[in-house]
């Protein structure tokens, strides 16, 4: 019985974590009181008050008597962390478009709770293995409390260098949060904390989108020595498909540079196929212009879709259907891990998932298919943007 108590308070602690990280009780909101969580998550009343204790000892709310339970305004926070210091282990870090407002988030939150957070050697980026190994042996020389890790990506030796890393900190006593993917490789899972969205899901939601565009022949492409969550979103693509019944006529995924030419010319053979899935917005807009050079026609000859919403998803000849990651909350989330895990060091590992959406622009659609579902849905889809036709849904 003990142990299924932890198990019921930490599933409600973690729903209230993404709620906060969200920003769903700012302004003064207050949280649900223990009688409200206990009937929301079928817990006993002590069970939802351990986990609204937890969040109290972290500093995250102010439970007042009589009155309920509030977030904590991070200007007036009593959480002393003026002796942590925390640093950012990440490749590409100040060109990347999804990982650098993340760790601009995690940089401001942290501070404004008194942490400070290093960035590493600006001069020198993170751009090879060795760099990466250099920068954690300075990480550990500096005596850091925790580290946030994007693990390396687009290397073949990725993996053994991934866990050498969270090795070599993990021996010096210092906390671990991965952001974005996995140190192992699909469809395995390490001891760290992970955070970010739930790519497999993301992969089914986007590719279920493109079936009820009456698209029937897909293509999954990537390019080669992609990570876990490459992996990731296109077993949710696989699992899309498989559940609609469709029989593809060629194999869903490849792997190649979508610069290359003739390694495209060979994905669309024998005929071009409705749809084309890209790993990422950056794989996508490639192709695109490959596409473009060879004379196919989006969205007439063929529908293109990514992952991430990168601002010139917006920009391109054809405005890309993506999915969207909430990067400010994903940086909230994954502080609010590190102060957990380091309050908790023996704990079991945890992937937080925050809330992705559906972007739907003209690769997918056409602007009129566009503007007329944001008529039909209503109040599921946002508003177009002044540039170009889109639709959002949150998952």
């Amino acid at each position: 019985m003990a142990t299924k108590a932890v198990v019921k308070h930490r599933v409600v602690f973690q729903a209230l974590q993404r709620q906060i990280a969200e920003g769903a009780f700012a302004n003064g909101r207050r949280l649900p009181s223990e009688t409200e969580l206990a009937r929301r998550f079928g817990v006993s009343r002590p069970t939802a008050a351990r986990a609204l204790r937890d969040l109290q000892s972290q500093g995250i709310i102010d439970r007042r008597v009589g009155s309920g339970s509030y977030l904590i305004s991070t200007s007036t926070s009593t959480h002393d962390l003026s002796q942590r210091k925390f640093g950012l282990l990440v490749p590409g870090l100040g060109d990347t478009e999804i990982l650098d407002p993340i760790c601009n988030e995690i940089t401001r939150f942290s501070q404004s709770l008194g942490a400070a957070v290093l960035w590493g050697d600006a001069v020198a980026p993170v751009t090879t293995a060795d760099d990466a190994l250099a920068l954690c042996s300075q990480y550990i020389d500096s005596r850091v409390d925790g580290v946030f890790f994007a693990p390396i990506e687009n290397s073949p030796d990725r993996e053994p260098v991934n866990r050498r890393i969270a090795r070599m900190l993990q021996e010096a006593n210092i906390a671990v949060v991965l952001l974005d993917r996995d140190i192992v490789e699909f469809p395995g899972h390490s001891q760290f904390d992970l955070v970010g969205i739930d790519n497999f899901s993301a992969g089914f939601v986007l590719t279920q989108h493109m079936i009820q565009q009456g698209n029937r022949e897909f293509r999954f492409l990537a390019r080669p020595n992609y990570p876990a969550t490459t992996d990731l979103r296109l077993a949710g693509t696989r699992e899309a498909i498989a559940r609609s019944g469709i029989a593809l006529t060629r194999p869903l995924g490849w792997f190649g540079d979508p610069a290359d030419a003739a390694f495209v010319t060979e994905m669309l053979r024998p005929r071009l196929p409705d749809a084309i899935i890209c790993s990422n917005d950056q794989t996508a807009a490639r192709l695109i212009q490959t596409l473009s050079a060879r004379g196919v026609r989006l969205p007439a000859d063929v529908r293109v879709a990514g992952f991430d919403d990168v601002r010139y998803a917006t920009l391109l000849t054809v405005p890309l259907t993506t999915i969207h990651q909430p990067c400010r909350a994903i940086g909230r989330a994954a502080v609010s891990a590190m102060l957990e895990r380091i309050q908790y060091r023996d704990r079991a590992p945890h992937q937080i998932h925050l809330p992705f959406s559906l972007i739907v622009r003209e690769s997918s659609t056409g602007p009129q298919a566009i503007r007329g579902r944001e008529k039909v849905a209503g109040r599921k889809f946002g508003a177009s943007s002044p540039r170009t036709s889109s639709a959002r849904t949150t998952v």
